[in-house]
């Protein structure tokens, strides 16, 4: 099912034309839409758009330009994450949010001669509530590894989900679960990888109830960890972080991020010599789950891209007014997209970044045009 309509959003910024996103609906039959993400899986250049949806037991794509829906795996319990690797997918199922009833399946998947077809899947690890997998180039070596964040630690348990919580990696084709941390605690609900300093080598940061920290894999084999900020003030379990993004205005760096877990507000860190200072630019979000970072327009100045669940179930987008020295709220999709995650991805090849969508029925693509 497709159909479109035309979102105008006039946005203060100085150097390019007000953007203008195109509302395409791919799908509206999911069932727990939980994560979008863009990859080239049948290598014609353009990527397509794989659909995790928890409450599914098929792991389905959407083939671009068409979106044709396509099954990679059947027979699934609980997906809440994927991430691509190379020719191969690493699939998380199996989750609950209490450990005890979170078998925290991690699986590989491998495309056949035909990856419209359902490709084979195998069991690597077990890890409770295995929960966000991204993939980092943690040595600079240009090798990818797979980064598998679980939500709490195995003894947790709601309301306090008090426990050490365990972040790991895989190694493609070895497969076995290597150690990175068991510093954090509570639930970690956010990971984000990146190159903190500009050396080819992407550290890790996580968004927890005790904060937003820095994990950096050393020339020794060594992990680091850093505190970053320490979130939202609240008391336990409302403290601390959900999700967080990186980004630049100019030269100096930025972190935006949900606070606090599954929370109402968009947070800004900026950085003051060894500080970093925390600004709420909005307190209105209701479940807020996914945050972006990205140019929208190429005018050289980012926009944060944030979504949330509960009603209005809306996507926003932030820019920031330089003179003004304040970020200013604008609509992406108000009311009609309850959005567990978003990614921002340039689908049609036209040179211009678009925003994919997914909430727990719907996978929208946001088309970026230049205004007329």
């Amino acid at each position: 099912m497709r159909r479109s309509s035309t979102l105008l959003l006039s946005l203060p910024l100085l150097a390019a034309a007000p953007a203008v996103f195109v509302e395409h609906t791919i799908a509206s039959d999911l069932k727990g839409g939980y994560q979008v993400l863009a990859a080239d899986l049948n290598h014609d250049g353009r990527p397509d758009l794989i659909a995790l949806a928890s409450g599914m037991s098929e792991l389905v794509w959407y083939e671009n330009p068409g979106w044709q829906r396509h099954v990679l795996a059947a027979g699934q319990k609980g997906m809440i994450n994927c991430v691509v690797v190379g020719n191969e997918i690493v699939l998380a199922s199996e989750f609950s949010m209490q450990a005890k009833d979170s078998a925290g399946v991690v699986s590989v998947l491998r495309p056949g001669d035909d990856p419209r077809l359902p490709w084979t899947v195998t069991e690597i690890d077990r890890l409770p509530t295995s929960h966000r997998l991204r993939t980092a180039d943690i040595d600079g070596s240009g090798k990818l590894v797979v980064i598998n964040a679980a939500l709490t630690g195995a003894s947790a348990a709601a309301p306090d989900y008090r426990d050490q919580t365990p972040l790991v990696y895989y190694i493609p084709g070895e497969w076995k679960r290597r150690a990175i941390s068991t510093e954090n605690s509570g639930v970690v609900h956010g990971i984000f990888v990146t190159d903190w300093d500009g050396n080819g080598r992407q550290g890790i940061l996580s968004a927890s109830f005790i904060g937003i920290h820095l994990f950096r894999y050393m020339k020794d084999a060594r992990w680091t960890r850093t505190e970053v900020a320490k979130g939202d003030p609240t008391a336990w379990p409302k403290s601390g972080s959900s999700d967080i993004a990186v980004g630049y205005l100019g030269k100096t760096r930025f972190l935006a991020a949900i606070e606090p877990w599954h929370g109402n507000q968009v947070a800004v860190y900026t950085q003051r010599g060894a500080q970093w200072e925390r600004e709420v630019i909005d307190t209105s979000l209701n479940d807020g789950h996914t945050i972006q970072v990205a140019d929208l327009n190429g005018d050289g100045v980012p926009e944060i891209v944030a979504g949330f669940r509960g009603q209005p179930r809306s996507v926003y987008l932030y820019s920031h007014d330089a003179a003004a020295k304040r970020w200013t709220r604008s609509d992406l999709d108000k009311g009609g997209m309850g959005a567990a995650a978003c990614i921002v991805v340039d689908l049609n090849k036209d040179g211009r970044p678009d925003i994919a969508c997914i909430d727990s029925t719907r996978l929208k693509w946001y088309e970026s045009t230049l205004a007329r």
